[in-house]
């Protein structure tokens, strides 16, 4: 189910979760084969890249992740696990996170799953990215034109469960917003409720 090796990354021989952390370009291409099942008539892959800047950082060229390892696949697993409790016809779930320098346009991380229905596979790939950036131990390191220093967007880690639930009312409220409704109130952390990012 759960892979760190320093090379590239593989689907798992069984099961219908593929997890992993890994130092090489991800398996896009592959990831969006492997999620499709027969019973699932959705399937959504978020594919994660670096753009080319960043607040107050124009010209960025490189993000470069570091990841606690061991801490990072057990959230990874829990993450899996919660988002199926909360679709119990979930199909297959990938979930894939690069450490090391990722260039521009180069992928990041990987969302991606499969459902019965377009419904649930939405839902339930937004509610997997936003717990995965929320409760995995993983920074991002930016480079750019003039210098380099730790990403801005740093988050109080939480829980798997909390994420994938909070994510998942933040995702259906939005889906259920009437276009001449102003949108919901988000639950991102202000500014004062951001952690030092890799100094704590």
């Amino acid at each position: 189910m759960t892979h760190w090796l320093p090379g590239e990354l593989n689907p798992p021989i069984s099961g219908n979760t593929w997890l992993g952390l890994t130092d090489q370009a991800l398996p896009v291409a592959l990831a969006h084969e492997w999620v499709k099942l027969p019973r699932c008539g959705a399937t959504v892959v978020f594919n994660g890249t670096t753009r080319n800047y960043s607040p107050g950082r124009p010209n960025v060229v490189m993000l470069e992740y570091e990841a606690y390892e061991a801490q990072a696949l057990l959230r990874f697993e829990s993450i899996a696990n919660e988002m199926r409790c909360q679709w119990n016809d979930l199909g297959r779930i990938v979930l894939l996170h690069r450490v090391g320098a990722v260039g521009v346009c180069e992928t990041s991380v990987i969302v991606a799953v499969s459902a019965p229905h377009r419904a649930t596979a939405f839902l339930s790939a937004q509610a997997g990215i936003d717990a995965l950036k929320s409760s995995v131990p993983i920074w991002k390191r930016e480079h750019w034109q003039e210098g380099e220093d730790w990403g801005l967007g740093a988050r109080r880690i939480t829980d798997a469960a909390t994420a994938v639930s909070t994510n998942l009312t933040v995702s259906q409220t939005s889906t259920n917003t009437s276009p001449n409704k102003p949108p919901p109130t988000s639950t991102t952390p202000t500014q004062k409720q951001l952690i030092t990012d890799k100094s704590s």
